[in-house]
């Protein structure tokens, strides 16, 4: 029994090996509970409409056509740019 604990792998070696499959085999267990108890829900588009949000169908809206909603709104012909007053100790 003496000739086993001065052995340095059975000492030192071993329980190494032990902490670094076991520390694996723990992590992957707790990590994978991050993804069994996740709380994310899929609502469909029934109960969308129950609370009374309506759904536009894919591809209706494209950036072209809010880009032309954006136009309607905003007059770029008659633009003027306006300086804001600099912060007190940034003078020009």
């Amino acid at each position: 029994m003496n000739n086993v604990l001065k052995n340095k792998f059975l000492r030192f070696g071993a329980p190494f090996i032990l902490l670094i499959i076991g520390g694996s085999f723990g992590l992957r267990e707790f990590a994978q509970i991050r993804y069994d108890y996740r709380k994310v829900q899929l609502i469909s588009p029934e109960e969308l409409r129950k609370q009374g949000i309506e759904m536009k169908p894919r591809g209706s809206v494209t950036i072209e056509t809010e880009y032309q909603k954006l136009l309607e709104q905003v007059n770029l012909e008659h633009y003027e740019n306006k300086r804001i007053p600099r912060p007190p100790g940034y003078e020009d």
